[in-house]
C-alpha cells in the first residue's frame, strides 16, 4: 500500500512539473534586469534592460528547438563572431536621429565626452506578463530620455509570443507619445525595428567595409578569417534577393540560411497601418536585419522625405511581426499568406 501511495504521489508530482513546463511561462529576475520567455521549459528569449545596452532588447532569440539565431557579442561572445557595432544586440527598436540625438548607436562604447549627443531608452516598468498556453503577452513601458534627463517620448510596448505550425511568432506593437515638445525623427539611415543575427546567418562575404554613422564615427568591418558555414540570404516580397534588398520597399523580407545542421527562416513583416508602409529595408549582409520606415530621404536618394514629427501629446503606433522557423525554408507564397493574415490584425 505504501508503495502504491508513493507511486501515485510521484506520478502527481511529475504531472505537476510537466504541466508547469507545458506552453509558455515568464520568469522575471529583477536583479539581472531580465524577463525570460520560456516555452515547454526552454528559453526562447528574454526581455532585457541592461544599463550597458541603453535600450530594452530581446536577447538572445532562439528557435523552438533551441537554436540561437542572434549574435552573442558583446553580451555573450561566441567564437568566430564579428565584433563590430556594439549597439547591435538581439532584437530592438530605436532610431538614429530624434531631435538630433542618436538613440540607435548609443552604448557604453561611446566615449564620455560625446555622450551628450546620444539618447537612452530607459525601461520604466513591466505592466503585465500573461500566459495562455501557446500565447504569451508582455506589456512594458519605457522613456526616450535626453542626456540632460528630460523625457522626449513615452513608450508602451506589447510583445506577443505565439506558436503556430511549429513556428515562433513575435509581434511587437509600440506606441510612442511625445511629451512637452515637438519630437522630430529626421530622415536617417539607422533604424528602426531590427535584429542582429548569428554569424552562420550572415551573407557570405570576406570584404572589409567601413561604415560611418550620423556623428561621423567610423566602424571598420574586419575581414573574416573564414566563410565556412556562413549561409544567409535575403529574399524580399518585391522579388529582390541578397544585397539588392537594401534600400528597397516591401511588405516583408525573409532571411534564410542554415545553423546547427538545420534550415532556418527568419521573416519580418510590416503592417499596412504603420507610418511609411511599405517600409524600406535596411538589410545588410553582415547580419543586420532591419526595417526603417522613417529614413526615406536616404533610401530614395532624395526622391522622398518624411521627417516624421509628433506634436506634444501626439502618439504614433508601430506594429511589426517576426516569424522564426527551424527545419524549413518558408516559400514566398507562405510569406504572402502570413503577411495577409498579419495585415488583417488590429493595429
Amino acid at each position: 500500500m505504501k508503495y502504491i501511495f508513493a507511486l501515485i504521489l510521484f506520478s502527481m508530482m511529475n504531472a505537476n512539473i510537466y504541466a508547469q513546463d507545458k506552453g509558455f511561462r515568464f520568469a522575471e529576475n529583477k536583479d539581472k534586469k531580465e524577463v525570460a520567455v520560456l516555452y515547454n521549459g526552454k528559453l526562447l528569449t528574454a526581455y532585457c534592460y541592461y544599463d550597458s545596452v541603453r535600450k530594452p532588447i530581446l536577447f538572445p532569440v532562439n528557435t523552438l528547438d533551441g537554436i540561437t539565431v542572434t549574435r552573442g557579442w558583446p553580451l555573450a561572445p561566441r567564437a568566430g563572431e564579428r565584433t563590430d557595432h556594439p549597439h547591435h544586440n538581439g532584437m530592438w527598436m530605436n532610431y538614429e536621429s530624434v531631435n538630433s540625438l542618436d538613440f540607435w548607436n548609443n552604448s557604453t562604447a561611446i566615449e564620455p565626452a560625446k555622450r551628450n549627443l546620444y539618447g537612452t531608452i530607459r525601461h520604466d516598468e513591466v505592466v503585465s506578463a500573461k500566459v495562455d498556453n501557446d500565447k504569451a503577452t508582455l506589456i512594458t513601458r519605457a522613456s526616450w530620455v535626453h542626456p540632460d534627463g528630460h523625457v522626449l517620448l513615452k513608450e508602451k510596448t506589447t510583445h506577443v509570443f505565439t506558436v503556430r505550425n511549429n513556428e515562433l511568432f513575435i509581434d511587437r506593437t509600440t506606441t510612442l507619445t511625445a511629451q512637452k515638445e515637438d519630437v522630430v525623427f529626421k530622415d536617417a539611415k539607422d533604424g528602426f525595428f531590427a535584429m542582429r543575427v548569428a554569424r552562420e546567418l550572415e551573407m557570405p562575404s570576406d570584404q572589409p567595409d567601413v561604415f560611418t554613422d550620423a556623428m561621423g564615427n567610423k566602424t571598420t568591418m574586419q575581414k573574416m578569417a573564414s566563410k565556412e558555414g556562413v549561409t544567409g540570404n535575403y529574399i524580399a516580397s518585391n522579388g529582390r534577393t541578397g544585397d539588392s534588398v537594401w534600400s528597397t520597399k516591401g511588405q516583408w523580407t525573409m532571411l534564410q540560411g542554415r545553423k546547427d545542421g538545420k534550415d532556418i527562416t527568419i521573416g519580418m513583416f510590416d503592417h499596412p497601418k504603420n507610418v511609411g508602409y511599405p517600409t524600406y529595408w535596411h538589410a545588410r549582409g553582415y547580419g543586420l536585419f532591419a526595417l526603417n520606415p522613417l529614413g526615406r530621404k536616404v533610401f530614395s536618394n532624395g526622391a522622398e522625405e518624411l521627417n516624421f514629427t509628433l506634436k506634444p501629446g501626439q502618439s504614433a503606433t508601430f506594429k511589426y511581426e517576426v516569424v522564426i522557423a527551424s527545419g524549413k525554408k518558408l516559400s514566398a507564397k507562405e510569406m504572402n499568406d502570413l503577411a495577409d493574415e498579419f495585415g488583417r490584425s488590429s493595429h
